[in-house]
């Protein structure tokens, strides 16, 4: 049975000792599902953030010595994932170009059946209020997820992104109100 450490401290303590399997381990079962949850967040695609995760803790795991604590490790992890994501995402864009402008080469069949794991995690209230967030601007759609899905405090969000905390409040407060909006003209039908 492997040891499998919570807290920070001893997992970065394993890992300077050498005792690399234990540690590396550790991390990543503690925070598999943030980062994952985080590139879905992101990516909007199964595939694409399975495939994310796993970049992200290779990238976190080869810079886990230099770590410093100048933040938490969640918001560490956070930062390094969002980078990665807007990386992909970026490359996602260069790639539609590139497949749109050799059109007559090559075509790709879409379904427009939804995937079984999409029918059972994707309610139609979800899959709106996802839509909702997308609508957000970057601050408020940062802010709100930070807050509301990562449950991050109001001091560790303004350390990650570099915002005064009443800011933060402010832009929580606008993205809360236009989902609270967007979400009353769901339920009457209009979106």
């Amino acid at each position: 049975m492997i040891l499998v450490l919570e807290n920070d401290i001893d997992i970065l303590n394993e890992y300077s000792n050498g005792n690399v399997d234990i540690a590396v381990n550790s991390f990543v079962r503690k925070y598999q599902n943030f980062v994952y949850a985080t590139s879905y967040r992101y990516l909007k695609d199964y595939d694409d953030a399975d495939d994310a995760s796993q970049e992200v803790f290779i990238k976190a795991i080869n810079s886990l010595p230099r770590f410093k604590f100048q933040s938490s490790m969640k918001a560490w992890i956070y930062k390094i994932t969002i980078n990665h994501c807007n990386n992909v995402i970026t490359r996602n864009k260069f790639k539609k170009l590139f497949r749109i402008s050799n059109a007559d080469e090559n075509f790709d069949l879409v379904s427009n059946y939804p995937k079984p794991d999409q029918i059972i995690e994707g309610a139609e209230l979800s899959e709106k209020l996802n839509k909702l967030i997308a609508k957000l601007p970057v601050k408020q759609r940062e802010t709100f997820i930070l807050r509301q899905f990562e449950e991050l405090t109001y001091e560790e969000i303004s350390k990650l992104l570099g915002t005064s905390i009443g800011g933060l409040k402010a832009n929580y407060h606008q993205a809360l109100k236009k989902i609270s909006e967007g979400l009353k003209t769901t339920i009457n039908g209009e979106i």
